[in-house]
């Protein structure tokens, strides 16, 4: 099961439909063309279509699995007394003062330019269930930072 946002289910919505309705019937007609070609044990461009078509229902069968186990959470009932999933976190690296806020997503949500981390990160791991004024230590691959949290916020 994956919590999530609405916006973020709206999305998965969207990208089925996008792939199911656009991308699928331009996957079959490169393999018709493909086929028109002739010979098919010689057909380079039949079995990169072939491949292409492979690769995208993989893509749909993903999407749909998703979209069943998501379970969308009601951020209205959420509480801003520690760091749990959509919570938006403002906090501060006591190593080198660097003020960051991250909301936390679930993994297909995750997008690091929007400010959205993946649940499963380690920061985020090292974030959960801890409060406004709390200093924690998280393991990175670079090594352990030292955060404290200032502001816990619904994302």
């Amino acid at each position: 099961m994956a919590y999530m946002s609405q916006e973020g289910y709206d999305k998965l919505i969207a990208e089925l439909k996008r792939l199911e309705g656009i991308e699928r019937p331009k996957a079959s007609a490169a393999i018709a063309e493909a086929r028109d070609k002739g010979d098919l044990s010689e057909n380079s461009e039949y079995e990169a279509a072939k491949e292409a078509q492979a690769h995208l229902e993989s893509k749909i069968n993903l999407l749909k699995q998703q979209i069943t186990e998501a379970k969308i959470v009601d951020t209205s009932r959420l509480s801003t007394d520690s760091v749990q999933i959509l919570s938006k976190v403002e906090m501060t690296n006591l190593a080198n003062k660097a003020r960051m806020t991250y909301t936390i997503v679930s993994e297909s949500e995750a997008n690091l330019r929007e400010g959205k981390i993946s649940i499963q990160t380690p920061i985020a791991q090292g974030l959960l269930n801890h409060k406004v004024g709390d200093e924690v230590e998280v393991k990175i691959p670079r090594g352990t930072i030292k955060l404290r949290i200032e502001k816990i916020t619904v994302g």
